[in-house]
């Protein structure tokens, strides 16, 4: 770690652009939002129940067409605030998307788990 002016920067193992960076985030973004729908509805047809409370009404009142309305809004809304950064730090966008959507992922892999 070495100290610039204001800022503390960490030096990763690998040099790695803000660009790249992004564009890695952006994939994971993508991957993540599909492992999340499609866990969510194979846990929803095994018995189990949706506890977000806004994406439970999503889908039970609209079905997959809510479950996507909502994932475009998160994404939308990102994409209207990335530009709001400075570039170096436009990264934290597709990271704020991705780092829920694959712990839910993860979660929703376990419960499934559970039932089978």
């Amino acid at each position: 770690m070495s100290f610039d002016g204001a800022y503390a920067r960490r030096w990763l193992p690998v040099e790695i652009s803000p660009v790249a960076l992004e564009r890695a985030l952006w994939i994971l973004v993508g991957v993540s939002l599909v492992g999340d729908i499609v866990t969510t509805f194979v846990g929803l047809h095994l018995g189990l129940a949706e506890s977000n409370p806004v994406a439970r009404n999503a889908i039970y009142s609209y079905g997959l067409a809510g479950m996507i309305a909502l994932k475009a809004l998160a994404i939308g809304v990102g994409l209207v605030c990335r530009p709001m950064l400075p570039r170096a730090y436009r990264a934290i966008v597709p990271a704020g998307l991705a780092l829920p959507w694959t712990i839910a992922v993860f979660v929703n892999i376990y419960m499934i788990s559970t039932v089978v």
